[in-house]
């Protein structure tokens, strides 16, 4: 049984839409991370999409069907980094301020 090409476009924007909302409406920078994540993991899913629908509809086999998974695998690449970055800025900013809320950050102007 296959997932329709437009089911996974569908749940990617859903994710996307979600990760827009948490980053925008939250307040707390590690919520504001994970929203960051979820959109990163929407665009994955429409990657891997839209290779797939791109692998069925070529002819002869035109293009390369391993480019959404390869530009997949940057864009997670990019998330490890993110994430460990990230972590380490709320861990020095835990450790100044006690506290992870965004409105701490805006305090370390200088």
């Amino acid at each position: 049984m296959n997932v329709p090409t437009e089911h996974l476009f569908a749940l990617a924007a859903a994710l996307f839409a979600l990760g827009v909302l948490g980053f925008l409406v939250r307040r707390n920078i590690i919520i504001v991370l994970a929203s960051i994540e979820l959109m990163l993991n929407a665009a994955n899913l429409t990657f891997l999409g839209a290779s797939r629908h791109w692998a069925q509809a070529s002819l002869e086999g035109v293009g390369n069907p391993l480019q959404g998974p390869i530009f997949a695998l940057f864009v997670i690449l990019v998330a490890a980094a993110e994430a460990a970055v990230g972590l380490a800025l709320i861990i020095a900013l835990y450790r100044q301020k006690e506290s992870v809320s965004l409105d701490a950050v805006t305090e370390l102007k200088g």
